[in-house]
């Protein structure tokens, strides 16, 4: 089609975009009118111009005519037109369109024709469109094609390729009931290519009805092993870089997972050697070194240990799957590596393989502590739970305490809960228990969920032997000059328990434990605060010696005039109660906390109603679940903090807890004081003095002023992001490489409760989080892309409380990762209701890109060699400008560090200029960042040069600098 050519010729020699669309305008007015005037266009025309439609479309331009000639085009007998005519609809027209109807007829038609490149050409229509409609329509007649035995084998692939589609799309619609044997004899086809489409759509089948086509096991064992046993000369089609047929293999070994093993002897016995051998071509010399060859070789065998797992039954295959995992460990490839750790976690859990996973521990703790990749990281963590048990229990949980220190704060909150785990199930003597959760809170205070420590009060409460090493251990942790306010909380709980039992020594008298706790009162939040209130009672009941220092504290203005409620009333009424109750009375209301019932552990039993998979049972106990999951959630709900064991005297506020330890269902809300454990204390103690803000919205939907704050968060990264007459919001974040962890404080001014609160996260463009459940890549035009090709930045919000009590602050945590460079940012849109009116405020949160950059030293010979290999034109970016700021050397010098960038000397000829240079992370990469700053101080400009090896984020980074200078 010379046209068509000359067209695209002209297009691309357009110099500018203005001439691009002159050039469209007048080929689409040119298309308009041959369709509209000229009746006697035949298909080769119509062919041409459709293109031409197609061709502009590609290019982002609407088209809204052009469909009419497309659906004619169907009707051709020539392989081209139609080709064009359906490659046009499958792209241009929508499942919806009112020719949809004409479309299916014409498909119809092709289906019935005897010519199989027509039916294939309609059946890829259908399988690209997969409509409801279609599925209506055409849901009987394609399974005839599949099954047929006139039907060539190119038609039978893209027959049971578009059933797939359509299964996945309108499953209700798909019943091939009557012809599943047939179906399932497809395996056994002389033709490969029409076995591994088969394979495929049987697989989808069994996932929906398994015991219908339950016969497809002897056929998929059989067919597997012709593959396996196999020489190249037999498979010569279908032989991938010396692995005879990868993908038919992948795609059986997958679908014999859908069942237990074969009850039949001999299909169980050929299946067996099938394993053995794809286990035994695995210890082979590499017949090619091309990465293709491995990667499909290993393809084949990660698939067969997964069967090997499943089955589960064969002590021999799990042992030599083990160890062949045990060889990946220490492999170059880091994907190999990471597959290992993930199939052992799996392997962990079955009893014939426990042990052979245990003789693995010291290569898996070096991983641990050496990986540099946090993903294979995080799966180590995951196989030290998994092959954890008595007999290593305490090796395996110190490093992970030891490791813990440094960790990645992305799998922190996930090791926490594991240590907190295996520390009580494998727990022989209990001191060490309470020795390894008050590490977990010393050492990662943030991360220890209200579960955790509710836990250990269980525990201590019910083990007599227990109490008094639990009471001198939290008093000796509470006399640390930095203290996490959870270790307060268990501290204050358990000496209101058991401090008698330490207080016979002078260095931990009764007004010793009462002034250590008080001193800690003042740096608490509210939660914390009621608790030690409840803390100090129960003193007077165990010490009445030190009655009247208590009673002080509970008299004072603080206590009775906070404008706390729940404060406010636990002072009034405990300050009560000392004084009008009699002794009796007061030691039967502040008798020491009965034992707890027995019961599974709540942070077991928390993870396993939120992700069952999560927490595989132990090589010790009966497995209920074939492929348990060797992970966690990261997402652990925090409820309110519990009261302590004294009883109330009125009906409890809203901040307490009938269920005390949370051994139950939650029967609050999360707590809405500003408790620690987050990343900062009151707003108005750690921030700077804030910009007022209005309540309008500007052009863009944002709150007015918010791309003002924003900015001043390019170079910092604590602040005040917004600030009313009523609401004061804060942020405090910490980047490290790719990651990062933001804190968003919300602060009430008011004297009134904010109800609703919400605060979502909104991602414009390409910083969507995206999940697919049920696909692992999308497909464009037949290319798989992994799901995270398309995402620039991944956040993860925990919610916010729904209520802010007057004068009280909420706190929300985001976790984000840049995966690859971006210039947008996240929009934060809050609502709340205050007063009966409703309150809105959209801002721009401050996730920007030069925050996952790390400053880099270098010296001068290093930093103009690689600042002379950086020379393309897309490499770099320039800018001249005015400064907006005095040219004060010290202040520049202090942007340029808080940019994320170092600040090299001696590099530069001229001592004026700067010198910068730094490593931008992202999670499949890292890109090398250099820069200059040239200051006129006459003149009072700059002039700014940005190099990076990644041709997109010079022009980024200089938008962001240039907005400080």
């Amino acid at each position: 089609m010379r046209g068509l050519a000359v067209f695209i010729s002209d297009i691309r020699n357009c110099k500018s975009k203005e001439a691009e669309i002159k050039r469209i305008n007048k080929e689409l007015a040119n298309i308009r009118s041959k369709f509209k005037g000229d009746k006697t266009l035949d298909g080769y025309q119509k062919k041409k111009y459709v293109c031409k439609l197609l061709f502009i479309f590609l290019l982002g331009h609407d088209i809204d005519f052009g469909q009419m000639e497309a659906v004619n085009l169907l009707s051709s007998n020539k392989y081209t037109e139609k080709q064009i005519g359906y490659l046009f609809i499958s792209v241009m027209i929508s499942a919806h369109n009112d020719l949809m109807k004409l479309v299916i007829q014409a498909i119809k038609n092709d289906l019935s024709s005897r010519n199989p490149i027509h039916v294939t050409l309609a059946l890829q229509c259908v399988a690209n469109i997969g409509s409801r409609e279609m599925a209506e329509a055409l849901g009987t007649e394609i399974p005839k094609l599949l099954v047929s035995g006139d039907t060539i084998d190119a038609v039978k692939q893209s027959a049971a390729l578009t059933l797939l589609r359509l299964l996945r799309t309108s499953p209700d619609l798909i019943n091939i009931s009557e012809w599943s044997s047939r179906v399932i004899h497809l395996l056994n086809d002389q033709h490969m290519g029409v076995v591994t489409s088969a394979a495929s759509f049987i697989e989808a089948l069994v996932k929906r009805s398994p015991e219908e086509y339950k016969g497809c096991v002897s056929l998929a064992v059989s067919r597997l092993s012709r593959i396996v046993t196999s020489s190249y000369t037999d498979l010569q089609d279908y032989t991938y870089y010396f692995v005879p047929a990868p993908w038919l293999s992948v795609k059986l070994l997958r679908l014999l997972q859908n069942y237990p093993p074969p009850e039949d002897p001999a299909v169980r016995t050929r299946l067996t050697e099938c394993l053995e051998t794809i286990l035994n071509k695995a210890q082979e010399p590499p017949k090619s070194k091309k990465v293709q060859h491995s990667n499909s070789k290993n393809a084949v065998l990660f698939e067969a240990i997964n069967l090997i797992i499943h089955m589960d039954s064969d002590p021999n295959l799990l042992v030599r799957a083990c160890n062949q995992l045990g060889q990946f460990l220490q492999h170059r490839e880091t994907n190999l590596r990471y597959l290992a750790l993930e199939s052992m976690c799996l392997l962990a859990t079955s009893e014939f393989s426990h042990e052979a996973v245990k003789k693995h521990q010291e290569t898996v703790i070096t991983s641990l502590k050496t990986e540099r990749d946090v993903s294979v990281r995080q799966r180590a963590v995951d196989l030290l739970y998994a092959m954890c048990d008595r007999t290593n229990a305490e090796e395996i949980v110190g490093e992970m305490l030891e490791y813990l220190e440094s960790a990645d704060y992305s799998i922190r909150e996930e090791m926490v809960l594991k240590v907190a785990i295996l520390a009580e199930k494998y727990a022989v003597d209990y001191t060490w228990y309470v020795d390894v959760i008050l590490n977990l809170i010393r050492i990662s205070g943030d991360y220890v969920s209200e579960e955790v420590w509710y836990r250990v009060i269980q525990i201590v409460i019910n083990r007599d032997d227990v109490q008094g090493y639990a009471a001198k251990t939290v008093f000796e942790a509470l006399q640390a000059p930095a203290c996490h306010e959870n270790m307060v909380k268990v501290g204050g709980y358990i000496l209101g328990e058991f401090g008698n039992l330490i207080a016979g020594d002078p260095r931990s008298s009764a007004i010793i434990q009462f002034q250590l706790l008080h001193s800690k009162y003042h740096l608490c939040g509210p939660a914390t605060r009621g608790l030690l209130l409840s803390t100090y009672i129960k003193f007077i009941n165990l010490f009445p010696e030190i009655k009247g220092d208590i009673q002080n504290v509970l008299k004072s203005n603080n206590n009775l005039k906070n404008s706390d409620v729940e404060l406010q009333q636990r002072s009034v009424e405990y300050l009560q109660l000392s004084t009008v109750a009699s002794l009796d009375v007061l030691a039967t209301v502040l008798e020491e906390m009965p034992p707890f019932p027995e019961r599974e552990s709540s942070i077991l039993a928390k993870l396993k109603k939120k992700k069952p998979s999560s927490v595989p049972d132990g090589p010790e106990e009966k497995r209920e679940h074939k492929l348990p999951q060797a992970q966690m959630s990261n997402n652990i709900e925090v409820h309110a903090l519990p009261a302590i064991s004294a009883a109330p005297l009125s009906t409890p506020s809203s901040t307490g807890s009938a269920d005390l330890l949370g051994l139950g269902a939650p029967t609050v809300a999360p707590s809405t004081g500003g408790g620690g454990g987050g990343l900062g204390g009151l707003l108005v103690d750690v921030f700077d003095t804030p910009t007022q803000n209005g309540g309008g919205m500007d052009a863009n939907g944002l709150t007015a002023g918010s791309d003002e704050n924003y900015r001043k968060f390019i170079c910092k990264n604590n602040g005040v992001l917004f600030e009313n007459d009523s609401l004061q919001i804060g942020v405090k974040s910490e980047y490290r490489q790719n990651l990062g962890r933001l804190g968003i404080f919300f602060g009430n001014k008011t004297s009134f409760q904010f109800t609703g609160f919400t605060a979502d996260l909104v991602c414009p463009g390409n910083l969507e989080y995206i999940f697919f459940p049920d696909r692992n890549a999308i497909a464009i035009q037949n290319i798989f892309f992994p799901l995270n090709f398309f995402v620039q930045l991944s956040c993860q919000p925990k919610p916010a409380g729904e209520v802010i009590e007057c004068g009280a602050q909420n706190q929300q945590v985001i976790q984000a990762e840049c995966v690859t460079e971006f210039s947008e940012a996240p929009v934060l849109n809050i609502s709340y209701t205050m007063s009966g009116s409703i309150q809105r405020i959209n801002l721009k949160l401050p996730i920007i890109l030069n925050k996952f950059i790390e400053p880099a030293e270098m010296d001068s010979a290093t930093f103009f060699t690689r600042w002379k290999a950086l020379s393309l034109p897309n490499q770099e970016c320039q800018r001249i400008f005015k400064a907006q700021f005095p040219m004060d050397i010290e202040q520049v010098k202090t942007k340029l560090l808080g940019f994320s960038m170092s600040v090299l000397l001696d590099i530069d000829p001229n001592p004026e200029n700067f010198v910068s240079a730094g490593i931008l992370y992202t999670r499949t990469a890292q890109i090398g960042i250099l820069a200059r700053l040239e200051p006129n101080k006459q003149a009072q400009m700059y002039r700014l040069t940005i190099r990076s090896s990644k041709e997109s984020c010079p022009s980024v980074l200089c938008d962001l600098l240039e907005s400080q200078l």
